[in-house]
């Protein structure tokens, strides 16, 4: 993403520029996902991120755990 930004002229045409801030606002929203389709029916996720595990578990509360 970052290299398309390089590659891409910049332009003083005002709707260049707010196709640019469109895309920009689109891509900071976050992605969201329901928890129940997270964890798929169980209750404990192991997440792989930069060679370490996390573990999101739901607890009998109906809360969210994440630990390393």
């Amino acid at each position: 993403m970052f290299e398309h930004h390089l590659a891409t002229p910049i332009s003083s045409d005002s709707s260049h520029a707010g196709a640019i801030n469109e895309r920009r606002a689109r891509s900071a929203a976050p992605q969201r996902i329901g928890s129940v389709q997270l964890l798929a029916g169980g209750n404990e996720l192991v997440i792989e991120h930069a060679g370490q595990e996390y573990r999101l578990r739901l607890t009998r509360n109906d809360k969210l755990i994440l630990t390393k």
